[in-house]
C-alpha cells in the first residue's frame, strides 16, 4: 500500500509554501500523492499587517486528528529552527529521512548562486521583508527532497499492509516486541516497521 503523506508547513510570505508545492511534486515523481496542510497564523492581525504579510494561502489548517490519518509527514519549518525541532520529533519517535547528498550533491555544491539548503533538507532565504522568491535552484532542491522522500518511505510498510512486529519476531526467533498496530518502542502508537 502506498504511504499516505501530509506536507505541513507554516509560511508568512509564502516562501516555505512555494518549498512545499515543489516537494509535493518530487513525491508525484516517487509514485505517492500527498495533502498539504498550514499551520495555523499565531500572530496578531495587526502584527501582520506591519509585517507586510500577504493573506494567507488556501490550504486547510492541519489539526491532530487530522495528523493521525497519515503515515507520513514533511514539515516545512521556517527560520533556521528545524534542528531544535528534531530533538522534540525524535521523543515522539518519528524517524527523520534527511536530505543528504545522495540525490543533490550537485545542486547543494552549486556556488554559482547564494541558495538556500543544506543536507538536512530544502530551503530558501527570504530577505528580512519577504522580497526575494525562492529561486529555480532551491524549487529543484525540494522537488528532490520530495522524490527521495518518498522512495525512501515507499520501503516502509504501513500499518494493515503487513504482519505486525510479534509475528514477525516469531517468524526470526526473536520475542519482546509489542505489535505494531498497539504502540511503538516509545510508548506512542505505531503505524509502522520498517522492512
Amino acid at each position: 500500500m502506498v504511504p499516505k503523506v501530509a506536507i505541513v508547513f507554516y509560511s508568512l510570505y509564502g516562501h516555505i509554501k512555494s518549498l512545499a508545492e515543489a516537494e509535493k511534486q518530487g513525491l508525484k515523481k516517487a509514485g505517492i500523492e500527498a495533502d498539504i496542510y498550514q499551520v495555523a497564523e499565531t500572530l496578531p492581525q495587526e502584527v501582520l499587517t506591519m509585517m507586510h504579510a500577504p493573506p494567507k494561502s488556501d490550504y486547510p489548517v492541519v489539526g491532530a486528528r487530522i495528523m493521525e490519518k497519515y503515515d507520513a509527514f514533511l514539515f516545512g519549518i521556517p527560520t533556521r529552527t528545524v534542528i531544535a525541532s528534531l530533538s522534540t520529533l525524535t521523543h515522539h519517535g518519528l524517524i527523520y529521512v534527511p536530505l543528504g547528498y545522495a540525490k543533490s550533491f550537485a545542486q547543494l555544491s552549486n556556488v554559482s548562486e547564494v541558495h538556500g539548503g543544506s543536507p538536512w533538507g530544502a530551503g530558501t532565504f527570504a530577505g528580512g521583508d519577504g522580497s526575494r522568491s525562492p529561486s529555480a535552484l532551491e524549487l529543484e532542491l525540494a522537488t528532490i527532497q520530495g522524490e527521495s522522500f518518498g522512495n525512501t518511505i515507499s520501503k516502509v510498510e504501513t500499518r494493515g499492509t503487513s504482519k505486525n512486529v510479534n509475528d514477525k519476531a516469531a517468524d526470526s526467533g526473536h520475542s519482546g516486541f509489542e505489535s505494531a498496530d498497539k504502540e511503538g518502542l516509545c510508548g506512542l502508537p505505531s503505524k509502522c516497521v520498517v522492512s
